[in-house]
Formats: structure tokens, sequence, C-alpha cells
């Protein structure tokens, strides 16, 4: 029968390993995606939002239907429409130009979808609903206040 012969790491090893252990972990727990609120209150979403240095993206239809719209879907064209109160807005992934009541918009930044759903810029939330938005990049927080009347202005605005 053959011997086996089992050598222990040293020390300066195990040290190693476990401080970088810790450091993964550390950095894993810090980067969590950014929290959204409407009116103060958290909203839970099936795919968080994607955020940039600049800019922050937000699942439409979860935002829509928080805010009391109405968000469809056509697969057929691809097109999307969102219907609350009085207005209407219509868009597609991969495309900037949308409407909202007839009238046409270019967006910045085309939606895309992650896993299904629809991403879209946060100015398309404050043109679509005309809510104030806003993102703090600093602290990882969206939020999308709708005011208490419909002339509420459309400030998009970022907090290093």
């Amino acid at each position: 029968m053959a011997k086996i012969s089992l050598r222990l790491p040293k020390a300066s090893t195990v040290a190693a390993t476990a401080g970088i252990a810790a450091l993964a972990a550390a950095l894993t727990s810090l980067s969590h995606p950014a929290a959204v609120r409407v009116d103060g209150h958290r909203m839970i979403a099936d795919v968080p939002p994607v955020t940039t240095a600049k800019t922050a993206y937000v699942p439409l239809r979860a935002i829509a239907e928080t805010l009391g719209a109405t968000a469809n879907y056509d697969a057929k064209t691809g097109s999307i429409e969102l219907i609350r109160n009085d207005d209407t807005m219509r868009l597609r992934v991969g495309d900037r130009s949308a409407s909202l009541n007839g009238k046409k918009l270019t967006l910045k930044y085309a939606p895309f979808s992650v896993r299904g759903r629809t991403m879209v810029p946060l100015q398309v939330i404050a043109s679509a609903f005309r809510t104030h938005v806003h993102y703090d990049t600093g602290h990882a927080q969206i939020d999308v206040m709708t005011g208490s009347d419909d002339t509420s202005s459309q400030d998009v605005t970022q907090t290093p």
C-alpha cells in the first residue's frame, strides 16, 4: 500500500488567501444595485436598475404600474404603449424615437431589454409621467416623485 503524504500550506499562504477572500466578500456586499423609491416607498422589481456614472435605466413596466399607468406591449411590432390618465407615450426597444400624446420625441438613449424587461432612461419616466426624478450616484438611490398636481416639472438631476 502506498503511503499518502499530506502537506499543510504555509501560514503566510493561509493568511493571504483569507485576506483575499475577505476583500472579495466586502466588495461583493458593497456592490448592490441602486434602490428605487416612488413617492418615498421602495419599489421592488424582478430586474434591478442599470446605472452608469451619468444616468440610470429603470424597468419600465414596474415603474409604470407603480405610478398607476397601463403598459401594453405588442410583440409583433415591438412597440410599447404607456397610458396614464390622458397621457399616452409610445416607444420601441432600440429606437430613440418616441411620441408623447402624438408629439414626436427623440430620446437621449434608446430603451433596451434585460431579461425580458424593457429598461428606459430615467428621463423617460419624467417625460411620460410628469414626475420629478433624481438619481443619487453616491448613495445608489433613484427617486421618482409624482408631486401634488399634474403640473410638476420634469427634473432629471444627479448627485455625485
